[in-house]
């Protein structure tokens, strides 16, 4: 059994980040001390590690709940695993283009400051003008 500072250091996560995805339901410590402390076996690390993966490839919380579910069942059907994966491929190329996007019209505005000494900057005003439009409708969070 390890403690939660020997769990950090074996899953690469915070003991503050271990706290907050088993106060999140993520997992449940399998053993505590006589005194209390969370202590964790080699399944839980190994679910600590699977937790950390899903966060590393953009996955949520919610998402990972679900994933964490059908990892454990031995009975799932990997059709549902997959269509989760293809969900959270979609929205990461969503998220890919915008990104791009905003990079292109940044890339412009730059292009056209001439990065002197004058106080004219097409980037200051690009961002001014931008600000007269209304607003754009923000997408739904899934993080």
């Amino acid at each position: 059994m390890h403690t939660i500072g020997e769990a950090a250091a074996q899953t690469g996560l915070t003991p503050k980040m271990i706290r907050y995805y088993e106060s999140q339901g993520l997992f449940t410590p399998q053993g505590r001390s006589s005194a209390g402390y969370r202590l964790y076996d080699e399944a839980d690390l190994h679910a600590l590690r699977f937790i950390r993966s899903a966060r590393e490839l953009g996955f949520s919380l919610a998402q990972i709940a679900d994933l964490t579910s059908l990892w454990r069942d031995r009975h799932r059907a990997s059709a549902e695993v997959k269509r989760l994966a293809m969900a959270h491929i979609d929205e990461l190329e969503t998220k890919a283009a915008l990104l791009q996007s905003m990079a292109a019209t940044l890339r412009t505005l730059a292009q056209h400051c001439h990065g002197d000494e004058r106080p004219e900057c097409p980037i200051l005003e690009g961002l001014a003008a931008q600000a007269q439009l209304p607003a754009k409708p923000r997408p739904a969070r899934t993080s």
